[in-house]
């Protein structure tokens, strides 16, 4: 909301302090432990409803308002309730409408207030001096009136946009399910009897991508390092679910390379030579993109960096954080120089036209994942997935071909979801601007019209200072600038 002064305010409107309008008081503790969740009276903590009591702290209509955590964040309850210490409350008394106090809250977004440098915090103080505009009663019900007008049909083109949402995310699981189970485009398989030739099946793609491992680490031994083959696992295909014709499961460990990363702050001799590179953390690697927007730095070896360079087409599986983390990942494109991964985040190097990254990597991101999810170890407070449970996650492999053709039309489909889930969410924020600008205007006064018969808002401001006796209303001279922001 613009500055203004009193000479700028709508007629019969007066401001004053927040504190002097509408008293904060501070709830009182009530752990889980202690509730009678038989009980039907509400509980409130700064995030809103948190469980039920037999017993309320407030026995009348009460505005609850975020102090730690969610600060600023605004509920109302038009039954009495328990307000718990996270909060502020506001009880109901004659002169206060609190319908209109809680848009006005709303707008005023007190999180700006939060000074705190750990758990977020809104000081009573500064919320007892900030000035705020105050219409005659009779307009603020006018204007609460055409608010909740408004945010109806506001709320409704909101609900179509979240179904929207929903449909879309729908939509994208059941395209990446068919391309995973061989549905999305004509199989190799088919398009072979159709165009009378023949095809190479996935089974004899593995055995190629395992002869050239075999190859490779033959290669090895006559360059003097040896060391004892070990053949990648198989999987147990009886309790798997059968594929199209022409694909074949396999486990990730046999189609691919699996390295883990380098550990950050691990110790070093002091005749170690170090320099100092790019490298990826698991908040770098996020389902389906990379977000390269912050790159750390890492202390790193000439051989730790030729070890654990990054190279176009590596696809990077998590190693955990939260559950919903383990194994998310995507496809390095080399947009970073000389880049690295840290332990937490494990690569793996596809053979060169074997396995599209792009199939793989949607895959862990989809139908993967419950296995991921399934096998990751859970501790306390974290999830973690190791190289052996990795390794085993079974993939199934179309043809060459066909895996390319299936990227394609995966690309295709997934940009128009994705131009489509911008445009939705672009009209998100549209709509929480046109909120915004909604309760600016209300509080302007240009929401709802002006009545010469209303009783002014000093009258009302007497009246409140009637029912607190022990705290006079302080009303703002002219000129003084109106202390409120709309973090526009």
């Amino acid at each position: 909301m613009k500055s203004n002064t009193n000479e700028s305010l709508p007629r019969g409107w007066s401001m004053a302090k927040l504190g002097d309008v509408l008293p904060l008081s501070y709830g009182k503790s009530l752990v889980e432990e202690k509730r009678d969740s038989s009980g039907t009276v509400p509980v409130f903590g700064s995030s809103g409803l948190v469980g039920h009591h037999s017993s309320a702290l407030v026995d009348k209509p009460t505005l609850i308002i975020g102090r730690k955590g969610n600060v600023g964040a605004v509920f109302h309850s038009e039954v009495p309730c328990w307000v718990i210490d996270t909060a502020y409350f506001v009880a109901n008394f004659a002169s206060v409408y609190l319908s209109f106090f809680r848009y006005l809250i709303a707008f005023l977004q007190l999180g700006r207030l939060d000074r705190s440098t750990a758990v977020p915090g809104l000081s009573r103080n500064d919320y007892n001096e900030l000035i705020v505009p105050v219409p005659p009663e009779n307009e603020q019900r006018r204007i609460v009136a055409e608010i909740e007008k408004q945010f109806t049909r506001l709320d409704a083109a909101v609900a179509a946009l979240k179904r929207i949402q929903a449909n879309l995310k729908r939509y994208r699981a059941a395209v990446l399910k068919a391309a995973c189970e061989g549905r999305l485009v004509p199989t190799e398989a088919e398009l072979a009897r159709r165009e009378g030739r023949s095809y190479e099946p996935a089974s004899v793609l593995l055995e190629r991508i395992l002869a050239d491992r075999r190859s490779r680490w033959e290669a090895v031994q006559n360059n003097g390092k040896k060391s004892n083959y070990k053949d990648p696992r198989s999987l147990e295909l009886s309790i798997l679910p059968s594929l199209s014709e022409g694909w074949e499961w396999a486990s990730l460990g046999s189609i691919a390379e699996l390295k883990g990363g380098l550990t950050k702050g691990q110790k070093r001799k002091p005749t170690d030579k170090v320099r100092e590179v790019p490298y990826l953390r698991v908040a770098n690697v996020q389902r389906g993109y990379l977000d390269l927007n912050e790159i750390k730095t890492i202390d790193a070896t000439p051989g730790e960096i030729d070890e654990l360079r990054l190279v176009d087409g590596d696809v990077l599986f998590n190693e955990g954080g939260d559950r919903d983390k383990l194994g998310r990942g995507w496809v390095w494109e080399g947009k970073i120089h000389e880049c690295v991964h840290q332990n937490h985040v494990f690569r793996a190097r596809l053979a060169p036209d074997t396995i599209q990254p792009k199939f793989l990597s949607w895959y862990g991101n989809s139908m993967g994942r419950r296995y991921l999810e399934d096998e990751g170890k859970q501790t306390t407070n974290l999830a973690s997935l190791n190289m052996t449970k990795l390794s085993m996650l079974p993939v199934p492999i179309p043809p060459v071909a066909e895996q390319k053709r299936i990227v394609s039309e995966l690309e295709r489909r997934l940009s128009v979801i994705d131009e489509m889930e911008a445009e939705v969410n672009a009209d998100m924020r549209r709509s929480e601007r046109l909120r915004q600008g909604i309760l600016k205007h209300a509080f302007e006064g240009k929401l709802a019209p002006q009545d010469s018969k209303d009783d002014p808002a000093s009258s009302l401001l007497e009246r409140i200072h009637a029912e607190q006796p022990t705290k006079p209303i302080t009303l703002q001279k002219k000129n003084r600038r109106l202390e409120v922001a709309h973090g526009h």
